[in-house]
């Protein structure tokens, strides 16, 4: 009985030990992965923009600047 459970103890050891040594190989924890990249065409930008180029697209707006009222220029010069 006494060597029945000094077999099991040393087998369990034994065990335990080797496990132990096999994974201290200079190895480091697995490693996360980078997340492959999708190709342009099929992104939620790119595909917006596919949206909006297909209707009929407006040209910009020009830049009109505005004149100043007499007030305004007067109201700015007094501060």
């Amino acid at each position: 009985m006494n060597s029945l459970v000094n077999q099991i103890v040393t087998g369990v050891v034994e065990s335990l030990v080797k496990e132990l040594l096999g994974k201290s190989h200079g190895k480091t924890a697995s490693k996360r992965k980078r997340r492959a990249a999708k190709p342009a065409s099929t992104t939620t930008s790119a595909t917006k923009r596919k949206a909006a180029t297909t209707r009929n697209a407006k040209p910009a707006r020009k830049q009109v600047s505005k004149r100043r009222t007499t007030a305004s220029r007067s109201r700015q010069h007094s501060r």
